[in-house]
């Protein structure tokens, strides 16, 4: 299909092609033979001086946002390099194209939008979203990130700002698992706001009204989800940043008949499982023995301790067992049967106790691992440190709320205030820090370890469903991932720069599992290992 675009294609109309410009790259040959020739400057350029100039250009300019806008505008002119950069610089680039500075640009979306990226959806749009779907330019989409906008990061109700995630997350879906451009989608279904400042600003972009909610608004996604499997039957749709009752509502009602997933809940919940399970080998606690703690009780918290319980089970322990060692603390105290004010996802753990605060709470159920998934900066006070440190030689310590500035606490401050003891997850990037003389790297427990490489895997074997069983094997193969050496540096995770092979790995996994669970569609390769690394678009 490429080579029949680029036959077609002449002059500007290839430089206006996002997929087919290369810019100053096209040779000699290439320029004549496609009426480029005048059309650019002399030079010929290869791809790494283009990488260097980019990144020279990023690094002159003085805010973030600034270099979000530089990456998004690279993206709608020059795909391959866009993407040649990002998986060459990995590190520096992904807290730009993702959080923390995507935070930022959900917030100004509206202000700063320039070409459209993604698809929106509507109220208005109603009884005819398979018809629309059809103005898509692409037609064999295999990935899909749709998003309501309601509860986006730790930031709120961004309505139809809310569509910087989506972007952001199929950018990183092509950057770390090679899922080829265009084969992703982005969709917002822009159902309204709550957000009276939004509504109220006249640069506002979205539909500004009060958000579709009850019975019309999951008629509306039953709609779309429809359209989908109508129009791109092969695609798998992960739902992101919905609201938690909704999150469940929809994950629920769809789970088991859709190719789709919740990363809020699912994808959450095999990073930080992953992480779990890599801490055991500096603690020496093995994981059966584990009790573990969340301050938060929404959709990523509770879709961790849904996966945990699996991981238990498989490890011996009864379902009950299995719950036991798993605790939650809200924002009215320790999350016990007695309460009255508990949502469905929150009563299986929901145990008998006596009401207690959240220090108190450590106090008496000594765990061994503290999870923070609250969009509460701050929650993980010196207090809470301090008693995780007494009851553990090596208290483990996930602040995984995102962006930065929602953080639960620092590294500095979790090191700071265990005496260096404390072994330190966050779900946004955070530099090395010193302390005691070492050089301790707070790896980032970042759910892009773990999507990617799930989408590819049932990309590559046309997987029905994504059930449990498939989360539990990646967040098994990302922890056999980590390295002794990284271990020794603090960091739970591989490195970012290995992103490309972490998925390839655990996509190869989970195509394994579901070819052995009869989920997949397509026949089985001779190797599944180069089937799927056959796959994976390189710019």
């Amino acid at each position: 299909m490429k080579k029949k675009k680029t036959r077609m294609k002449r002059g500007f109309d290839v430089l206006r092609d996002k997929s087919l410009n290369r810019s100053i790259t096209f040779g000699r040959k290439e320029r004549d033979s496609l009426g480029l020739t005048g059309l650019l400057p002399y030079s010929v350029a290869t791809l790494r001086q283009m990488v260097q100039r980019v990144m020279t250009n990023l690094e002159r300019l003085p805010r973030d946002i600034d270099r979000y806008m530089l990456l998004s505008s690279l993206q709608e002119r020059n795909e391959r390099l866009f993407y040649q950069i990002v998986t060459t610089h990995i590190d520096r680039i992904m807290p730009l194209v993702y959080t923390p500075t995507v935070g930022e640009a959900c917030r100004e979306f509206s202000h700063i939008a320039r070409e459209p990226k993604g698809f929106f959806i509507t109220p208005k749009d109603r009884g005819k979203i398979r018809r629309i779907l059809g103005n898509w330019p692409q037609r064999d989409i295999r990935v899909i990130v749709v998003t309501d906008g309601q509860r986006i990061l730790g930031l709120g109700d961004l309505g139809a700002n809310g569509m910087g995630i989506p972007i952001g997350k199929l950018a990183l879906y092509t950057a770390c698992a090679g899922i080829d451009p265009n084969a992703c989608l982005p969709v917002t279904l822009d159902v309204g706001t709550n957000n009276e400042e939004l509504r109220n600003d006249a640069l506002y972009l979205g539909y500004p009204r009060r958000r579709l909610e009850g019975r019309a608004y999951f008629t509306l996604v039953e709609e779309f989800v429809t359209a989908v499997q109508s129009r791109y039957p092969d695609a798998l749709i992960q739902f992101e940043d919905f609201l938690t009752p909704n999150a469940y509502a929809l994950l629920n009602k769809y789970r088991e008949r859709v190719l789709c997933f919740n990363d809020d809940i699912q994808g959450t919940a095999a990073v930080a499982l992953a992480g779990v399970y890599s801490s055991t080998r500096i603690t020496g606690v093995p994981f059966a023995d584990l009790r573990i703690m969340f301050l938060g009780a929404g959709s990523a918290a509770t879709g961790i301790a849904d996966l945990m319980t699996a991981a238990f089970v498989d490890a011996g322990l009864s379902l009950d067992e299995a719950r036991r060692r798993l605790w939650f603390v809200d924002v009215n105290g320790l999350v016990v049967k007695e309460r009255k004010d508990l949502m469905p996802h929150n009563r299986p753990y929901a145990h008998d106790h006596p009401p207690l605060g959240f220090v108190e709470a450590i106090e008496a159920l000594r765990p061994h691992v503290l999870i923070g998934a609250t969009g509460a900066p701050g929650t993980f006070t010196q207090a809470v440190i301090e008693r995780m440190s007494e009851v553990n030689t090596r208290p483990v310590i996930f602040a995984l709320s995102n962006p930065t500035s929602r953080a639960e606490c620092t590294p500095e401050q979790a090191y700071a205030w265990s005496g260096g003891r404390a072994i330190f997850a966050s779900g946004s990037p955070f530099a090395p820090v010193t302390y005691g003389g070492r050089v301790l790297r707070p790896a980032q427990g970042n759910n892009v370890y773990v999507f990617p490489g799930i989408g590819l895997g049932a990309v590559a074997c046309r997987a029905r469903t994504l059930p449990d069983e498939l989360f539990l094997v990646a967040a098994r193969r990302l922890a056999k991932l980590v390295r002794q050496k990284d271990l020794d540096e603090g960091a739970l995770y591989p490195p970012l720069q290995d992103i490309r092979k972490v998925s390839l790995d655990i996509a190869v996994s989970v195509a394994t599992k579901a070819y052995a669970m009869n989920l997949a569609r397509q026949p089985r390769p001779r190797s599944i290992r180069r089937s799927v690394e056959a796959l994976m678009y390189r710019p």
